[in-house]
């Protein structure tokens, strides 16, 4: 009886590494979720979204491993992210904290923001205004802002949110001169973003710190239930955002 016994413990203790083991190959070479703490990317994305981010689109570097662990030099099986993408990276001036932007320049780019306008090598970035972006503030008043659909070289169009017009500490810019191996990134939230604009708290998003692109949201909340509050979860969900293609 006591050999069973340990027998079973062994083998359940068995099932537990190699779905752990699992677990960590998917998070490494396939998907990894992440949520969204901040509204940066309001109106794309907003805090409480939860997400997959495919670990192979840009290929692997050490911060596709758990811990950054310094195993890979520089990436391996590298794909150049495109204009347009939401990408996950590590701060540059950490190599630890996981951001997310939308990226707007690649290597050789010149970017400037004039007057709330934004400029890639030299032209300016079409833009459209579109009915106003609408949402229930911390006192339960309504808040509206300005919103714009954004269309980028490439063709590839987002909507982006200008809270403070085209006044905000953010819309004059000198030129960022993309260096080679870098990207230029930013937020669509354009006037609450600390983006590739800041240095030297972001800057330029070097190769390596690219983690991977975002790709569909799984699961939203407004943070209006606990885990525990079962009633509330029907109104906390945010049904209609579960299983969006992130664009």
């Amino acid at each position: 009886m006591q050999e069973k016994k340990t027998n079973s413990f062994f083998d359940t203790l068995k099932t537990i590494v190699y779905a752990v083991l699992i677990a960590l190959i998917v998070r490494t070479v396939a998907f990894e979720p992440f949520n969204i703490p901040s509204g940066s990317m309001m109106p794309t994305l907003l805090v409480g979204d939860y997400l997959f981010v495919s670990k192979f689109s840009y290929g692997y570097s050490k911060h596709s491993l758990p811990f950054s662990l310094p195993i890979l030099p520089d990436r391996v099986l590298f794909e150049e992210p495109e204009r347009g993408d939401v990408a996950v990276f590590k701060l540059p001036s950490d190599n630890k904290t996981d951001y997310i932007k939308r990226v707007i320049g690649l290597p050789g780019d010149k970017i400037q923001m004039k007057n709330g306008r934004l400029f890639i090598n030299n032209k300016m970035v079409k833009r459209e205004k579109i009915g106003d972006y609408i949402q229930t503030d911390d006192g339960g008043n309504l808040r509206r802002t300005v919103r714009y659909i954004e269309t980028l070289p490439n063709g590839k169009t987002h909507e982006i949110l200008e809270e403070w017009g085209d006044k905000g500490p953010l819309d004059n810019t000198g030129v960022y001169e993309v260096p080679a191996g870098h990207y230029f990134a930013m937020g669509d939230n354009r006037d609450n973003s600390q983006d590739s604009r800041v240095r030297p708290q972001v800057g330029f998003i070097p190769k390596e710190n690219l983690v991977g692109r975002a790709e569909v949201l799984f699961f939203s909340t407004n943070g209006g239930a606990r885990i525990w509050e079962i009633w509330k979860w029907p109104v906390a969900m945010r049904f209609k955002r579960f299983f969006q293609e992130i664009i």
